[in-house]
């Protein structure tokens, strides 16, 4: 069938060693899924079923760009997170095959309006205009799993400007990747192409223009943006 207006292009995620891209499907993002990070939030860290929200596929911001300060926020706030690439799918997955489903991992930056966030959050609105920005979720290579494995465990950090500001481990996350695959997709039916961010360790805070914001999972992946 023919368009009325030219259909938009797909997201395309370089991949490590590789002339081919990821097409990104969708975009989901486990809220609140490091304790000491739930505590910084002023939440409860027990364990309970994880919550989920979505960004949009073309807020990726591929590696070697920089990142555009959003307008009508003043307090923007990174957070580090591994981030899972889906080779398949499925409704309902479990837990002891989610991992099957895992093309590779990267690691990125949700970059949030805490501003804004917290204005829905006292007004019991969406996190949309928070979280779902133009450029807000820069992403590094994708390493595929049959390179590295499944990382389980893993020092993961981000510094601005030099400075270590979150550092955690990868065993440290409430929901670990293959129950979290397992619990999504039995909300939602997965498919190749989604993406998953996993979630941040504590130490989340600013970022101003001109600061210059690295980060990583060691074994997995590096980046460094530019906040323009």
């Amino acid at each position: 069938m023919e368009t009325v207006i030219p259909p938009s292009p797909p997201v395309l995620l370089p991949i490590s060693g590789s002339l081919v891209g990821f097409p990104v499907r969708r975009v989901y993002c486990v809220g609140r899924n490091y304790a000491a990070h739930a505590i910084e939030m002023g939440h409860d860290p027990d364990r309970e079923p994880p919550f989920f929200f979505q960004k949009n596929p073309n807020n990726l911001l591929p590696p070697g760009a920089n990142f555009p300060y959003p307008p009508r926020s003043s307090d923007v706030h990174h957070e580090v997170e591994l981030i899972v690439a889906l080779r398949s799918g499925g409704a309902d997955v479990p837990v002891e095959e989610a991992v099957s489903h895992v093309y590779g991992y990267a690691v990125g930056i949700d970059f949030t309006r805490r501003d804004l966030q917290a204005e829905a959050k006292k007004a019991g609105k969406p996190w949309a205009a928070a979280k779902a920005f133009e450029h807000s979720a820069p992403v590094s290579e994708i390493v595929p799993a049959e390179a590295i494995g499944h990382p389980a465990n893993g020092n993961i950090w981000l510094k601005v400007n030099g400075e270590l500001r979150q550092q955690g481990d990868l065993e440290q996350m409430i929901w670990k990747v293959p129950e979290i695959i397992a619990e999504l997709s039995g909300t939602f039916t997965l498919a190749p192409g989604d993406v998953i961010m996993t979630g941040t360790p504590a130490g989340v805070g600013p970022v101003r223009r001109g600061d210059i914001v690295t980060c990583g999972v060691d074994g997995v992946a590096a980046l460094s943006v530019t906040v323009i």
